[in-house]
């Protein structure tokens, strides 16, 4: 049989099943219906009839299982749980996507890449966003086209100035889309459904676990344009280059001050300009603005120090403080100037390293540089200062001073010597003074230590 022929035949075998199962048809698409009420269903999409309607806020829908659903908004109930994290839903239908979360199954794969997805609509939006240039959707206020209808709607929100929220039945914000307020949610309920194969550690976003998961990979794909360090995430590099240029993005509108990154400034303005405190000890009820220093202070209460140096026994109350603590007896350095191979024991005292190289502030009067903003402005004091502004002074000595916490340093030279090295016994007034001795008498190699537990203080 000539291919033709074949595709008639195929064409009418269909033809016949579809006579045979799905008998109903639309006089105005021409698409099929086993029964009935589907028929009578897929008319009001043609017709727009919505005849359920919502005792409580009125809103319509095409039919009455829509209704069903819409109500447990106005009622709360949530009568589907999922049997892993037990959280719950309003539909079978929200929690039959959410168990997908779990098992991590993807039934959806696009033919073209491959890629898969957990719903077929996440499937159909990839494929007309990113296999298809066609733009079917057109503003008609702007004429801008879009691939998406859903872009077209957020778009025309531009123009009106009307924008879809949903409520969060718990704190009652108003969130801007379904799936922002799911995730806000989980804000509320310290539910975490992404969870790293290789370490378990869990995540409440899914780009939260993404970004984890290069943790343990070996892959570090993007590198610095100047000293050629490289990074997991492009982020991280990001935040690194800044270090060679001085710039700080984010500038608080309160006072002159500039960050480095934007949740920098976020908790800047929390503790400086609101100075909120909503976490307090429950033994002597101090207040703190941040949940971090407040499991640091809670440290101070307890008396146990479970974690002891395998070398010189020596104890602490925190890991890290023993991790610290033990690059004193090995000496180890690991990160590196790329300019001057100086070696260094924490990654972040090699990022303040780097800014000795590069000094971007300079005195207009003296020409002077300065790797930071605070230094030269401190540095400008010198210029502009008469002998009667050196208005702190030292009652022991009389030697004076322009600021105050070059007076505070000091007075330590004039105080009891407090810090005491762990190897010698040897006595100092200033912790760095300790350091410098450690470094230069007792550990071979460039100066950088970091500390478990200060100050050591003499018995």
């Amino acid at each position: 049989m000539d291919p033709p022929n074949q595709a008639f035949v195929k064409d009418l075998k269909m033809s016949t099943y579809q006579m045979d199962n799905l008998p109903f048809s639309c006089i105005i698409c021409e698409k099929r219906f086993k029964k009935i009420s589907q028929h009578k269903t897929h008319m009001r999409t043609h017709t727009g009839e919505k005849p359920f309607s919502c005792d409580v806020c009125q809103k319509s829908f095409l039919v009455k299982t829509s209704l069903k659903n819409h109500k447990r908004i106005h009622t709360g109930e949530r009568p589907f749980l999922c049997s892993v994290c037990q959280h719950k839903f309003k539909t079978r239908n929200e929690l039959k996507h959410h168990t997908l979360i779990h098992s991590g199954e993807k039934p959806f794969s696009c033919n073209i890449c491959f890629l898969k997805f957990r719903q077929r609509q996440h499937l159909n939006t990839h494929v007309l966003a990113a296999h298809t240039k066609s733009k079917l959707f057109t503003c008609d206020i702007c004429c801008k086209s879009f691939t998406l209808k859903s872009t077209l709607i957020q778009h025309i929100q531009t123009h009106t100035g009307e924008y879809r929220k949903f409520s969060c039945d718990i704190c009652s914000k108003l969130i801007r889309g379904k799936h922002n307020l799911e995730r806000h949610k989980r804000t509320h309920t310290g539910e975490k459904p992404f969870s790293c194969d290789v370490c378990q550690k869990a995540f409440s976003q899914k780009g939260n676990l993404d970004s984890h998961k290069k943790i343990h990979s070996n892959e570090r794909p993007y590198s610095c344009v100047i000293c050629q360090q490289t990074f997991k995430l492009k982020s991280d590099m990001k935040r690194h280059c800044f270090t060679h240029s001085g710039e700080k993005p984010f500038s608080c509108d309160v006072c002159p001050k500039s960050f480095l990154l934007k949740g920098q400034l976020k908790k800047h303005i929390v503790q400086v300009h609101v100075g909120v405190r909503n976490h307090s000890c429950t033994v002597c009820h101090k207040m703190f603005k941040q949940k971090v220093h407040l499991d640091y202070h809670m440290g101070t209460h307890n008396t146990e120090k479970r974690f002891s140096c395998d070398i010189c026994q020596k104890s602490f109350s925190w890991k890290q403080s023993l991790d610290h603590h033990k690059f004193t007896h090995t000496g180890e350095r690991q990160f590196s100037c790329s300019v001057c191979q100086k070696a260094f024991i924490k990654k972040h005292d090699l990022d303040d390293h780097l800014k000795i190289h590069i000094k971007p502030f300079s005195c207009e009067i003296c020409n002077k540089a300065f790797s930071r903003k605070q230094s030269l402005k401190t540095y400008k004091i010198s210029h502009t200062a008469n002998a009667g502004e050196y208005t702190f002074s030292c009652h022991i000595c009389q030697k004076a001073f322009l600021r105050k916490d070059s007076l505070v340093k000091h007075l330590k030279t004039h105080s009891e010597k407090q810090f005491s090295c762990h190897i010698c016994h040897k006595l100092f007034s200033k912790k760095g003074s300790l350091k410098r001795h450690i470094i230069m008498t007792h550990v071979s190699g460039p100066p950088s230590v970091s500390f478990g537990q200060a100050p050591y203080i003499v018995e």
